[in-house]
């Protein structure tokens, strides 16, 4: 309320030239649809929920979205839209805890790193579907094996019927030739993680366009992005929808659906499959990548977060459960093609997406464009995800430096870490490489983001304190967060989260790929990955404890904990409250925030009168631009 109306305008205008924001709320909601929508939802969410007892995975999913998933979507939104900052930059909330920003960006760079190969080889199957007949519709290429037995390959349904019973007699796997392309042409497979081989080179090529093309729609940060995204987030629903209908019209259709829909309730009281359930989520919406929490802090202070994580989580998880009636009715199709059951007809993880889709596009009139359109969907859906986690990290980096070299220089910032990524998916383009991405899928981005937010959880309710928060959040909406809401963040979701880590450490069993067992020293660099990301959340709370003044170790835990000087709303005015500049130290430590040239003007101006301090600043700020 001290601060006048210039000084607001003018802190407004400083914060959009020095930071950047969204142009309108559309922008931030279709990102953050773009975001939470990805490849997962096309072949994970169809591919968890085929494994763990069709629609009985459903109903843990749906319990995990409304206990865990909203609630704390919600809670990184307002998180970082309170404080304006990126994932280590909220943590002046509670300095000890700002390992957990760490963890968060190690987790967004290993997901950065293999989703952008997934991307790459929708980028190939794309590119090779411009042409008259699609490379996996016959069996008679190169690459097939006699085992091949293609959908349309003449009148051979005889002898299709007579193979496929000859094969299952003899214990031998009947292969599509969509399955044989990708397997023997496009990765090339090798028989071993260990074995590398070659760079594909194709796969190379495509991966370092997806990258170019990444950069070039972040070269001007959530400026350019935001335009992109009317585009990359709309599409996919147009082409999902194209292949729904021609889906549902294929014979066997209503039997794949069925497989999809009908519950196994006896896999229920599997842990394995609420923690699936648990991962999903979180895989799915985002939580603990710290991309929630960049995408909200280029929001208006006053933006209801609230109704935004409402509308992006149902329509995230609509999108899956979408997603899965296209897919299970051309699985079912194929199954009664094929006269086996769906189970026997899916592939695991990407597979399904560039083995079952690709078989089923050649059955559609003129195919060739309905898979350009399809591998484009592809290519949209998984940008979209990709933009966020790029940002994610740009954003870490440009808010820890915080001087005005940095922020001028962004877009190389951008160009770093893009190359970088480029750099680090290369070995994923090697004939081994689906190994190590469905490696890196499993462990870097399972277990620690189920620890990375349970301890969020913890530090924001009872560290920094569920009544400071809930009071920073009555201040930023006008309203307090709805009591579901306050119980669901101070018991419900801590608690389901951390006995879900339990009883998924309990079932755990070794990754595998097909008939393809991971070695040991696989699965223990997986495990490493999966411990990166948390060991940055003690490893940092001792460096802070250590640094922290006291002479006991409490005084010294109590200072580490305590929410900084320059914790609260970046903007002046909106600093009301608590958070106003009613003494000399209260403004110099919000103009921490503001250029650094100015600033010892601005203090003793402050210390004069708050009031003229503030006003002061905002002069010397508009007299700056």
């Amino acid at each position: 309320l001290q601060n006048g109306a210039v000084p607001g305008e003018q802190g407004k205008q400083e914060k959009s030239v020095k930071r950047g924001n969204w142009g309108n709320q559309i922008e931030f909601v279709l990102t953050s649809v773009g975001y939470a929508v990805g490849l997962g939802n096309v072949w994970r969410f169809p591919y968890l929920c085929y494994r763990n007892g069709g629609g009985a995975f459903m109903f843990p999913y749906f319990i995990m979205l409304v206990f865990c998933g909203i609630p704390l979507f919600f809670m990184e939104l307002s998180f970082g839209q309170f404080a304006s900052q990126g994932c280590l930059g909220v943590w002046r909330v509670s300095p000890m805890f700002k390992g957990v920003g760490y963890g968060m960006m190690v987790v967004s760079t290993y997901i950065g790193i293999y989703y952008n190969v997934v991307i790459c080889i929708a980028f190939y199957y794309f590119f090779v579907s411009m042409t008259r007949v699609l490379p996996w519709t016959y069996c008679s290429n190169p690459w097939n094996t006699p085992d091949c037995v293609g959908v349309l390959d003449g009148n051979l349904s005889t002898r299709a019927a007579l193979n496929i019973t000859q094969l299952l007699n003899t214990t031998q796997k009947r292969t599509s030739p969509s399955e044989e392309y990708w397997r023997r042409y496009v990765l090339n497979l090798s028989d071993d993680i260990g074995n590398l081989g070659e760079v594909r080179l194709p796969l190379l090529g495509c991966l370092g366009v997806s990258w170019v093309v990444v950069f070039l729609c972040l070269i001007k940060g959530v400026k350019s992005s935001g335009k992109v995204v009317y585009f990359t987030a709309t599409f996919p629903y147009v082409v999902l929808t194209i292949l729904f209908v021609r889906g549902i019209t294929l014979e066997g259709a209503v039997t794949g659906i069925m497989y999809y829909l009908t519950p196994q309730w006896d896999k229920i009281l599997n842990a394995k499959v609420w923690g699936d359930a648990a991962s999903q989520i979180f895989y799915s919406l985002g939580c603990a990548w710290g991309g929630l929490i960049t995408m909200a802090s280029y929001n208006k202070f006053n933006n209801n977060c609230y109704r935004d994580s409402i509308i992006i989580s149902i329509t995230n998880c609509a999108t899956s459960v979408y997603a899965g009636f296209v897919i299970f009715s051309i699985l079912g199709f194929m199954a009664n093609h094929l006269g086996v059951d769906v189970s026997k007809v899916a592939d695991h993880g990407p597979g399904l997406a560039f083995v079952a889709y690709p078989e089923a596009l050649t059955l559609l009139p003129i195919s060739p464009l309905w898979s350009v359109l399809f591998f484009f969907m592809l290519i949209l859906l998984g940008l979209g995800t990709q933009f966020c986690l790029l940002e994610t990290l740009v954003t870490a980096i440009v808010d820890e430096v915080g001087n005005e070299w940095i922020i001028r220089k962004k877009t190389f910032v951008t160009l770093g870490v893009a190359v970088a990524g480029f750099l680090l998916g290369v070995p994923l383009t090697t004939q081994a490489g689906i190994y190590w991405l469905l490696l890196m899928d499993n462990y870097a981005a399972s277990f620690s983001l189920v620890v990375i937010s349970c301890i969020m959880c913890v530090a924001i309710m009872y560290i920094y304190g569920h009544r400071n928060y809930f009071k920073d959040i009555e201040m930023m909406l006008g309203f307090p967060p709805p009591f579901f809401f306050q119980i669901c963040w101070r018991f419900i979701s801590p608690a389901i989260i951390f006995f879900i880590l339990v009883f998924t450490v309990i079932q755990y069993r070794p990754i595998s790929y097909n008939e393809y067992v991971y070695p040991t020293w696989a699965i223990s660099i997986g495990f490493l990955m999966a411990l990166s990301s948390v060991i940055c959340i003690p490893i940092y709370a001792i460096y802070k404890v250590c640094r922290s003044e006291g002479d006991t170790l409490l005084e010294r835990l109590k200072n580490a904990t305590k929410a900084s000087k320059d914790w609260g709303p970046a903007l002046p005015e909106h600093r009301s409250g608590r958070y106003a500049p009613v003494f000399s130290l209260s403004t110099e430590s919000h103009l921490e925030v503001q250029p650094l040239q100015p600033e010892k003007g601005q203090n003793e101006a402050a210390a004069a009168s708050p009031v003229q301090g503030s006003n002061g600043s905002a002069h010397s700020q508009d007299s700056r631009l």
